[in-house]
């Protein structure tokens, strides 16, 4: 069970109101299954968990890919790998040209059962976006776990290996950092350069990109913040750091998110909230719905806000692919 937020799931915030613009990215929860339990994540992903995507609803996120035109499919989880149908989905959508994204945390490469998964990947040009909340030991391993860190910087090694993080490469690697506790992540630059020195000077690791994340004042993060009495600090702390500037690049304004049960979401946070889109013109859209109408029927939708957007527009700006300003 996980504390309660009513904050963020009130209908009254002054966060300023937005509209999508047009879908172009498909980001698609495979399942809450995962191998690691986070301290910082949004899903309260866990080994416990059962929630995973089936046969039925994969046939249809691939007909909505068709639907849509969309040109990016961004997997998501839990860890997505664990997902049976998660390979399947892969060769599907790269057949149809779109880019696909597998935002992976390292570790399940070498979960049992996954012993080809980073060769799968490799051969289908899949790019990586791959979860490294810093590059000291301590950090990672108190944030996700005993060992994760080691376990990480051998997978970083393979996928190298593979080609990925190469000048050049179609085989796109990128890091995420997510603070370790109730503050804004730092520049992403030059975040980014420290990464790069590190891990190349102590481990020979190349990648492409670093992304600076928020933490979410949702699921699990959002629990340990009530639990140490600093939930209302930290929504403090990203109302004030709040830039309007922000706002034309935020995720949800070109993508949309389902669930595992493909239901229709404004962003993987709303998912994780249980607000549907609005978009649509239905209290809870599923992707059967949207396939019977027109394609560009969530174009220029309402989009269902919160307080916990001001995560995303704070300082920066935090989105799936990093720093907005």
């Amino acid at each position: 069970m996980h504390a309660v937020l009513p904050r963020l799931d009130a209908h009254r915030t002054t966060f300023p109101k937005l509209r999508r613009r047009s879908v172009s990215t498909l980001q698609v929860n495979l399942g809450y299954k995962c191998n690691q339990s986070c301290v910082h994540c949004h899903v309260a992903a866990s080994p416990q968990r059962t929630e995973m995507m089936d046969a039925t609803t994969v046939d249809l996120v691939i007909d909505y890919l068709k639907h849509t035109g969309a040109k990016t499919l961004d997997l998501t989880g839990g860890a997505p790998e664990l997902n049976q149908y998660f390979r399947a989905l892969v060769v599907e959508a790269r057949a149809l040209g779109v880019k696909v994204i597998d935002r992976c945390n390292l570790t399940i490469l070498f979960e049992p059962g996954q012993e080809t998964l980073a060769q799968f990947l490799a051969d289908n040009d899949v790019a990586i976006t791959a979860s490294l909340p810093c590059y000291s030991v301590d950090n990672v391993d108190k944030q996700r776990g005993d060992g994760v860190f080691d376990k990480s910087i051998r997978a970083l090694q393979l996928l190298n290996s593979l080609g990925y993080g190469d000048e050049g490469s179609e085989r796109e690697l990128n890091l995420v950092y997510n603070p370790q506790g109730a503050v804004l992540p730092p520049g992403q630059a030059g975040l980014q350069a420290d990464y790069k020195r590190i891990l190349g000077e102590n481990f020979g690791i190349r990648f492409n990109h670093l992304f600076t994340i928020a933490n979410m004042p949702i699921q699990r993060f959002g629990s340990t913040l009530i639990s140490k009495g600093t939930f209302d600090t930290y929504m403090g702390v990203l109302k004030a750091a709040h830039r309007d500037e922000n706002l034309d690049g935020v995720m949800c304004r070109d993508q949309v998110s389902i669930d595992w049960q493909g239901y229709l979401y404004d962003c993987d946070f709303n998912q994780m909230l249980e607000l549907p889109t609005k978009s649509g013109g239905r209290a809870k859209s599923h992707l059967k719905d949207v396939l019977a109408a027109p394609p560009e029927a969530l174009n220029d939708g309402p989009i269902v806000i919160r307080d916990h957007c001001y995560g995303c527009t704070a300082g920066q700006g935090s989105s799936c692919g990093g720093a907005l300003a």
